[in-house]
Order: C-alpha cells, then sequence, then structure tokens
C-alpha cells in the first residue's frame, strides 16, 4: 500500500513538472530566440545614416571653332556617381600675358571651382596657348565680339569674369558694355584701367573683387586707384605677393575668390 503510494506521489510530482515545463516553454523560446524591443530600438537608434554624396569633379578640353578657334579647359561638378551637378555659378577665367588656360589647371583653381560646385570655363586666349592669333582682334569691339561668342557657344548666360593682367584688354571692354551679362567681375591687376571715365566706372552695379599684389606698386596700385571708382567693389591686398599675385600666394587668392563668389548666390 506504502509501494503504491509513493508511486502516485512520484507521479503526480512528474506530471505537475511536465505541465509546468510547457507551459513555460513558449516564453523560455521566445526569449532565446529573439531579441527583446529595446534592443531592436538599441539597434536602430545606434545605426548610423548613409554618407551623404560628395561633390567631385571633371575635367575636359575643347576647341570652338572659328576665326580664330578658341582653346578652353572646362571643369565641372558631378556627384558621387559621376552624374553632373548643376553648378552654382558659371566662372569664365581669362589670363596674363605669359599664362594660359593650363596656368589655372596646374594651380588647381580648376578643380577648386568644381569640388565647390561652380563651373569653371578657362580659355586661352588669342596667340596663346593651343589658340591662334588672329588679326581680326585689333579693336575693343572684335575683343568683347570673342567673349560673347565663347560665352554664347558654351551656354555661358550670366559669367563670373575673372581677369588677371593683359585679359584686362577683353574684360573691361566687355564690362563696360555688357555689364548685365555678368553676375561678378574679378579684376587681378589689369591693363586698361586708365580709359574709362569716373562715370562709366559709377555706372556699373556689377558685384566687383579687386585683387593685387601688396609688391606690384606698378600696375597693381594703378589698377585698383581706377577700379576703386566701381560703386559695388571690395578690395583684398595680398600681401607679400607680386603682380601675378595668385601664382604667390595661391592659398590666399583662392580663400579670397570663394568667400566672393559665395555671396554672388
Amino acid at each position: 500500500m506504502n509501494f503504491l503510494r509513493n508511486r502516485l506521489v512520484i507521479l503526480g510530482l512528474v506530471l505537475s513538472a511536465t505541465i509546468l515545463l510547457y507551459l513555460l516553454l513558449p516564453t523560455i523560446r521566445h526569449g532565446s530566440m529573439e531579441p527583446s524591443l529595446d534592443v531592436q530600438k538599441m539597434g536602430l537608434v545606434a545605426a548610423s545614416p548613409p554618407p551623404a554624396p560628395t561633390a567631385n569633379m571633371s575635367i575636359r578640353t575643347g576647341q570652338l571653332p572659328g576665326d580664330p578657334p578658341l582653346f578652353f579647359r572646362e571643369a565641372l561638378p558631378i556627384d558621387a556617381s559621376g552624374r553632373q551637378i548643376l553648378p552654382r555659378l558659371q566662372v569664365v577665367l581669362l589670363h596674363g600675358q605669359a599664362f594660359s588656360s593650363k596656368t589655372w589647371e596646374e594651380l588647381g583653381t580648376l578643380a577648386l571651382l568644381a569640388t565647390n560646385g561652380f563651373q569653371a570655363l578657362a580659355m586661352d586666349l588669342p596667340g596663346f596657348g593651343n589658340s591662334p592669333d588672329s588679326d581680326a582682334l585689333k579693336g575693343d569691339q572684335n575683343r568683347v565680339d570673342l567673349l560673347q561668342r565663347f560665352m554664347e557657344s558654351l551656354g555661358v548666360r550670366t559669367a563670373v569674369l575673372l581677369s588677371p593682367s593683359m585679359s584686362g584688354h577683353y574684360s573691361l571692354p566687355f564690362l563696360f558694355k555688357h555689364s548685365t551679362q555678368l553676375r561678378g567681375y574679378i579684376p587681378i591687376a589689369p591693363v586698361g584701367t586708365r580709359n574709362y571715365t569716373p562715370q562709366q566706372y559709377q555706372n556699373i552695379q556689377t558685384p566687383t573683387l579687386i585683387v593685387y599684389g601688396a609688391l606690384d606698386t606698378n600696375l597693381g596700385a594703378q589698377s585698383h586707384k581706377n577700379l576703386m571708382q566701381l560703386p559695388r567693389h571690395t578690395v583684398v591686398k595680398i600681401e607679400g605677393a607680386r603682380h601675378a599675385c595668385y601664382m604667390d600666394k595661391p592659398t590666399e587668392f583662392h580663400q579670397a575668390l570663394l568667400d566672393f563668389l559665395s555671396k554672388l548666390q
């Protein structure tokens, strides 16, 4: 009798343990196989967003037909997938007597502009670099027409025109005839500033960044004095720099260039 009672007790305990294990098993399985909601939330919070696409750039060369044909270099902003980005502004770069469009590539100016979202177009003026000379460019109107042809051919509507030294023969006549076609003007000690009257200067409303080297006491000082008559001008005098101040102090020049462009948008 006692033996039967003991067996019944043991059987009851086993049955109770089996029922309890059955009831707890889903909870144990759920806890061991799935992360809790708090862990999932922590994972979402900790996850970093994908990095934003960065602006890259592409440089190409080309030549426009005409008299004379014009060689140019172009730097364009592109996204990480290689697609062209709509430029913030279009910048046309001329050059001085001893230089060409290649100067702006070697100096890093084209790449700097493109990686900051600008389209940069640097031309070889006739008789320099890869652009042949022409006898048809002896007068101001001829040089104005050449710049106009260059911009129209490349789809430039309202450019920022950058003009050092000798290229003033092109940029200043263009400024005084077509200032409304320019978003900005950046003269760097250009020639020809004495050819215009105070009234002509005062009629120009194009934002202008006057740049010259502190050591350029000839053309730099002279052009600075004349260009100061433009109503909407700012001046950057680069200390320790000579006539080609952008070559002597490229970091300072590039910073001034980007600061000016950022204010035009």
